[in-house]
């Protein structure tokens, strides 16, 4: 088995914020995976470049932004930004199957980007302090990762891994330490209940 979350957090989903890491269940990447691993250094750049989130406890972490809040107190007013028309076919199906489990019947995205965390990097412990952070479950879909790289959330250290869903509180004190080789992708994005 390939999760080592402790047996207190492998709860089924609820429709509530996850108190720490939860495990949602196994994704299919098949789909996306050769293409995220095979997207070219000047694209993560360019794209990295003209993020909205250039936060400090990012570090080194790149992204390539889909969706995003205009205001961060505004959860439901996003923005899609060019590259999702070429790649929202092919999110669309990892999305609707990560989200299933919580059985909401009005719900929709606000934020979608893959976020490269490089080889030997971390992102520093922060909480997510905007508003629209409460009312949202931020969902990790592991791309790639390696067996150096843990989520750390509390005082709690995970290994997040590959084609699995997982929500996280960002509303708890979080970061990542990539200590491998290679870099660390993960989709994310944020979900929420109309």
């Amino acid at each position: 088995m390939s999760q080592v979350l402790p047996k207190t957090q492998k709860d089924q989903a609820s429709p509530k914020k996850a108190k720490t890491v939860r495990e949602l269940g196994p994704i299919d990447i098949s789909e996306i995976r050769e293409d995220v691993l095979n997207l070219p250094a000047e694209l993560w750049e360019k794209q990295d470049y003209d993020k909205p989130n250039k936060f400090k406890p990012l570090g080194r972490t790149e992204h390539i932004v889909f969706q995003f809040v205009r205001d961060y107190d505004n959860h439901i007013d996003t923005v899609n930004y060019p590259i999702w028309d070429e790649w929202k076919s092919r999110l669309k199906p990892i999305l609707a199957a990560a989200v299933e489990a919580y059985g909401y019947e009005n719900a929709d995205f606000c934020r979608i980007m893959f976020a490269k965390l490089p080889a030997h990097s971390k992102i520093a412990l922060h909480i997510d302090p905007y508003k629209f952070s409460n009312y949202t479950h931020q969902i990790h879909i592991p791309i790639v990762t390696n067996p150096d790289v843990e989520f750390i959330i509390g005082h709690q250290h995970y290994h997040l891994s590959e084609g699995y869903a997982y929500e996280v509180n960002n509303k708890d004190i979080h970061g990542a330490v990539n200590a491998g080789d290679s870099d660390r992708i993960h989709l994310i994005f944020e979900y929420y209940e109309k």
